[in-house]
């Protein structure tokens, strides 16, 4: 016999399914949100202004580092959330631990692009280009931030509470938002670096 608090949660009256439709609500206002940065690069994505190309400043090995690390992020994400639903204390804590860690070193590789191609005289005022590329991966890279914050602060309530429905509710959207922004950056990787790198 199944414990309290074990069965699947009622698909449209408990809080917990009305705080997951709420969090999708806000990831289409997001998903909004970089349609219209997507959109801006389309058009801005190829004026140079006599400036450098994305193929001459891409530098695609790190790119694909930073793309390996979210993915995986997103399978460690994942992991954590089965955890959570499983009431799985430990496994919960460890698979977000190594979630935030390689969240972290996805921020890490990118920060030092950004500081490479500003010591090279490349900021985001260079060129319309660079101004819509800036605005385009700085924005998800904020998305990142806050998904590694999200996830030091709910730790620790998993910690000292355990897995109740309300730190349930919560780890759902934290993995949901984790799933989100590695959608995002397959799009980024996709249309910015590969083909921008290539048609540059």
């Amino acid at each position: 016999m199944s414990q309290p608090g074990e069965s699947y949660p009622d698909t449209h009256h408990d809080p917990y399914s009305k705080t997951v439709f709420g969090f999708w609500v806000y990831l289409l206002t997001d998903f909004i949100l970089f349609g219209a940065l997507f959109a801006t690069y389309a058009v801005l994505g190829r004026n140079y202004f006599g400036g450098p190309t994305g193929h001459e400043l891409f530098h695609l090995p790190s790119t694909l580092t930073q793309t390996l690390l979210l993915l995986t992020c997103s399978f460690t994400s994942g992991l954590a959330g089965a955890c959570a639903h499983r009431k799985n204390q430990k496994g919960t804590v460890i698979y977000f631990l190594i979630t935030v860690i390689l969240g972290l070193g996805f921020l890490g590789l990118e920060y030092a692009e950004f500081s490479r191609l500003v010591a090279g005289g490349n900021g985001w005022d260079k060129s319309a280009f660079l101004s819509s590329f800036f605005t385009l991966v700085g924005t998800h890279g904020i998305h990142v931030v806050i998904a590694v914050l999200w996830t030091l602060v709910l730790l620790p309530l998993v910690y000292t509470r355990g897995i109740n429905s309300m730190v349930l509710r919560r780890m759902t959207c934290l993995r949901l938002f984790w799933q989100f922004v590695n959608i995002v950056w397959v799009f980024i990787f996709t249309l910015v670096y590969l083909l921008g790198g290539e048609l540059g």
